[in-house]
């Protein structure tokens, strides 16, 4: 979906395995957005993967000239033995679960300039330092809150404003022992955000205009997590949640969320809400959708083959 006059399309599309390559080139290219959060995104040191994607992309008729992505922290050791089981260097061991340092990070693709130089990176942020957090008491203090990393990348519009996005990858509620440390983590990754608006962290709250996009990994009615984060930053003031719907009129019984929100199916738990793309109070919002189309819709076997999660996207009215 193009951007419509003088809007902006941004979406947030989760890559799938590398067979699932070309399809998600194929989703990318029918989606049409002017910026496009990846996630699930291995990266490299010259981002040779980033650019291989991109111009497989420029091939399928659409171009990104600008391109980012930054070292997440999945995979990137500690030196101690943080699952307990007596051996060090462990993917459970890195600062985030990661079999190498860089996987499933985040990446953004862009036709519009990305101002680098103003890049805020949050990924160090410790999250012992977040206030209320839920960290369990054994965590070490040299806990990073982010699992692959949260950002601010501005992007210079065209008639020379600033839109700044947020941008966030959490872990999954799961995979965890009785202390859900997983689901801690996941309710805090979140719940930065809401701190970071509030003005309670030593870093500035953003300025507007800015889209706040990414995969919280947490729906907030149904599955795995505690889903309180996630309904508070639906709701804040300052946030506009659109409600994106998909066109399939898909049902998933026993779910209490209204399945046309969901943006992600996992055979054991169903459809689930868990992308998002929330545009700061102060923007117009020209339409917004999930790409989930109907079973009968010829898209709809190149989505299910490109990845479990479905693209969401906003249409927005530049400042």
């Amino acid at each position: 979906m193009a951007a419509k006059g003088p809007g902006l399309t941004l979406q947030s599309l989760q890559r799938g395995d590398d067979p699932a390559q070309m399809a998600a080139v194929q989703v990318i290219a029918a989606l049409g957005a002017d910026v496009l959060l990846l996630t699930g995104f291995d990266y490299d040191l010259r981002g040779q993967a980033l650019n291989a994607l991109a111009d497989r992309v420029a091939a399928a008729g659409l171009a990104y000239p600008y391109r980012l992505a930054l070292r997440p922290n999945t995979g990137v050791a500690t030196g101690l033995d943080l699952d307990g089981n007596g051996q060090l260097g462990e993917p459970r061991d890195a600062q985030a679960f990661g079999l190498f340092a860089g996987q499933a990070g985040m990446a953004v693709l862009s036709r519009l300039p990305i101002d680098a130089e103003h890049i805020r990176d949050f990924s160090g942020f410790l999250w012992a330092d977040l206030p209320g957090n839920l960290m369990l008491a054994e965590t070490p203090p040299t806990q990073l809150l982010s699992t692959s990393g949260q950002y601010e990348v501005p992007v210079l519009l065209p008639g020379g404003g600033v839109l700044r996005l947020l941008t966030w990858y959490a872990s999954p509620p799961g995979f965890d022992g009785p202390g859900d440390r997983n689901g801690r983590r996941n309710h805090d990754e979140t719940a930065f955000w809401l701190r970071l608006l509030a003005g309670d962290l030593p870093m500035a709250a953003p300025d507007a205009p800015f889209v706040l996009l990414g995969q919280s990994n947490l729906d907030p009615f149904d599955g795995e997590g505690r889903a309180d984060a996630i309904r508070t930053l639906l709701a804040h003031p300052a946030l506009q949640d659109t409600a994106p719907r998909g066109t399939g009129q898909r049902r998933d019984e026993g779910q209490s969320g209204d399945a046309a929100l969901d943006t992600a199916f996992y055979p054991k738990l169903g459809g689930l809400r868990v992308e998002q793309v929330l545009p700061s109070a102060d923007l117009h919002v020209v339409g917004s959708g999930v790409m989930w189309p109907p079973d009968d819709d010829p898209m709809a076997g190149v989505l299910a083959t490109a990845s479990r999660h479905r693209p969401v996207w906003v249409d927005i009215t530049l400042p």
